[in-house]
């Protein structure tokens, strides 16, 4: 499974968030896409239509467990797609923002 650091990231990369609702109203990088891994499937075409046409999904979750399994999907779907290692408690920890769903400060559960 391909993989990304968080510190390879720049700022602009398409980031897409797979954890539940709770978790992403508590806290996710700013401007990452959110489509839950239990609905994924069936909001597909959500991320088809957010993507860039030719760049790179990074996908993320909470420790890279999901986010691992839904990065594996899109490449069989032949999507440029990657897993965030360490999801979002390394994003938190190596100091990069987290926001709320109010778009106050954040924090990962």
């Amino acid at each position: 499974m391909p993989t990304v650091e968080i510190g390879d990231l720049a700022d602009g990369d398409f980031l897409l968030d797979v954890r539940e609702d709770d978790e992403w109203q508590a806290g996710h990088a700013e401007g990452a896409l959110h489509i839950p891994m239990s609905e994924f499937v069936a909001r597909y075409g959500e991320l088809t239509e957010a993507a860039p046409q030719d760049g790179r999904v990074n996908v993320i979750c909470r420790s890279g467990g999901r986010s691992a399994q839904v990065a594996m999907y899109l490449v069989q779907q032949g999507v440029d797609a990657v897993n965030v290692d360490g999801g979002m408690q390394v994003w938190a920890a190596s100091g990069r923002p987290v926001v709320d769903d109010k778009g106050a400060a954040g924090f990962v559960p």
